[in-house]
């Protein structure tokens, strides 16, 4: 658990490090997005080799993204072995039942591999190269067209800000607990899963407590430096757009034209 990096930042100074939040936020959920354009292996491949740049142009050790990557494997196995025997279509190779292994299913359990897996790094670029700060920042830029109509973007971008910031410590906080355990003789990793289960549930009350306490600790901080909800505010970083921005936002317009002349390939 400890190895998990989901909103972790690590210092950096490559170029997207450079970037703008805005621009880095709005790429992210645009290959989300455009990632289910793909539906062939050469989309699938031209995919692969962008995200494998972005991964690169980060200057971070790939280690540091399989560690990103490594604690949701097998939820993406499962996921791609649902795809694998319940997808019909193609020649079929083997069938029991409501189960069968046909060509399409292969294929599609193989897309949803790649596909969950280029998610997860290109959301990892994200956090791993942008402060939770930039990242509340860039959200109530984006949202802001959303305050015309009442809705507390302000609010909404600190929460998640928070949520960002405090996921590893959280995490480092049930690890330490865990070891406490461990120290006291618990054992995590054997039985059936009935009993991995109430091995869980001395963890879930001391770490319940340890967020309650972070949670107050953060309150009591912020009304001691004068936090007031919907108080207009300077900033100390004020986010410019560079040509680096732009120069992402061309390759994912290059990646989308891409992508769509490959689907009728």
């Amino acid at each position: 658990m400890s190895k998990i990096i989901i909103g972790r930042y690590i210092p950096g100074n490559s170029i997207v490090y450079k970037m703008d939040p805005r621009g880095k936020i709005i790429a992210t959920f645009l290959f989300i997005v455009i990632i289910f354009l793909a539906n062939n292996w050469l989309s699938y491949f031209f995919l692969s080799i962008f995200t494998l740049l972005a991964v690169w142009a980060t200057k971070l050790k790939p280690k540091v993204f399989w560690d990103g990557v490594k604690p949701l494997i097998w939820l993406i196995l499962f996921t791609s072995v649902l795809q694998l025997f319940f997808t019909t279509g193609g020649k079929v190779y083997w069938q029991w039942g409501i189960f069968n292994i046909s060509e399409y299913g292969i294929q599609n359990s193989i897309f949803i591999f790649i596909r969950f897996v280029m998610i997860i790094l290109i959301s990892t670029v994200l956090t791993l190269t942008t402060t939770s700060l930039e990242i509340a920042d860039g959200m109530e830029w984006i949202l802001k067209p959303l305050g015309y109509l009442k809705v507390p973007v302000a609010q909404i971008a600190l929460v998640m800000s928070i949520a960002l910031r405090f996921v590893p410590t959280l995490l480092d906080q049930a690890v330490r607990i865990m070891n406490a355990q461990r120290a006291r003789g618990a054992d995590f990793n054997s039985g059936g899963l009935i009993k991995r289960i109430h091995s869980i549930i001395p963890i879930l009350i001391p770490l319940f407590i340890s967020s309650l306490t972070v949670a107050i600790d953060l309150a009591t901080a912020m009304e001691a430096r004068g936090y007031r909800e919907g108080a207009k505010r300077t900033r100390y970083r004020v986010l410019k757009w560079s040509k680096y921005d732009w120069i992402n936002l061309g390759y994912f317009a290059l990646l989308t034209l891409i992508l769509l002349l490959t689907r009728t390939y």
